[in-house]
C-alpha cells in the first residue's frame, strides 16, 4: 500500500511539472507577443495586402451597388422636386386664371345688376308717371265738378237766401202789423243781397 501511495505522488509530482513546463512556456510566448498585434512589424506586409483587399472590395461593393441606388435615388426626388413644382406652378396659375375669371364675372354681374336696377327705375317713373298723370286728371275732374257742385250750391244758396229773406221781410212786416207789397219787399231783398 505504501508502494501505491507513493506511485501516486510521483505522478502528481511528474503532473505538476509538466504543468510548469507549460505554464513557462505560454509565458515566453506571451512576452514575445508583448502589444498590439498591430504593431509587430513582422506581419506588417500581409496587414497591407489585406487592406488593400479591403479597400478594392469596399471600392467595388460603392460604386457598383450602393452609390447607383443612391443616385437613382437622389435622380427619382429631383425629378419628384420637378414635377411638385411644375404641378405647383400650374395649380398657381389656374388659380390666377380663376381669380380672374371670377374678378369678370363680377364685374359683369354688376353691370348686369346696374342695368337691372335702371331698367327697373326707368320702368317705376313711367309707372310712377302714369298714375301721377292719371292722379293729377282725376283730381282735376273731381275739382272741377267740386266747382260746379259749389257753383250749383251757391247759386241754390242765394235763391233760398232770396227766397228766405223775402218771406223774412214779410213776416217780419205782418208782425208789426202791416201787409207787405210783394214788389217792394222783392226789390229790396234784390238790393240788400247784390251789395
Amino acid at each position: 500500500m505504501a508502494n501505491t501511495t507513493t506511485e501516486a505522488a510521483g505522478a502528481v509530482t511528474e503532473a505538476v511539472t509538466e504543468a510548469t513546463g507549460h505554464a513557462a512556456e505560454a509565458a515566453g510566448h506571451a512576452a514575445q507577443s508583448a502589444g498590439m498585434p498591430q504593431l509587430d512589424f513582422s506581419t506588417f506586409g500581409n496587414q497591407i495586402f489585406w487592406l488593400a483587399v479591403a479597400l478594392v472590395l469596399i471600392y467595388l461593393v460603392l460604386s457598383r451597388v450602393a452609390l447607383p441606388r443612391i443616385g437613382g435615388i437622389l435622380a427619382d426626388r429631383q425629378g419628384k422636386i420637378t414635377s411638385d413644382i411644375a404641378a405647383a406652378e400650374e395649380l398657381k396659375q389656374k388659380a390666377e386664371a380663376a381669380e380672374k375669371a371670377y374678378n369678370q364675372a363680377l364685374i359683369d354681374a354688376r353691370t348686369e345688376a346696374g342695368k337691372i336696377v335702371a331698367e327697373a327705375r326707368a320702368e317705376i317713373q313711367k309707372d310712377l308717371d302714369k298714375a301721377t298723370a292719371k292722379a293729377d286728371a282725376e283730381i282735376a275732374a273731381k275739382a272741377a265738378e267740386s266747382a260746379k257742385r259749389i257753383e250749383e250750391i251757391r247759386a241754390g244758396a242765394a235763391e233760398n237766401v232770396a227766397v228766405v229773406a223775402k218771406e223774412t221781410a214779410e213776416a217780419i212786416v205782418a208782425a208789426f202789423g202791416g201787409r207787405a207789397d210783394a214788389g217792394a219787399v222783392d226789390d229790396a231783398v234784390a238790393s240788400r243781397l247784390k251789395g
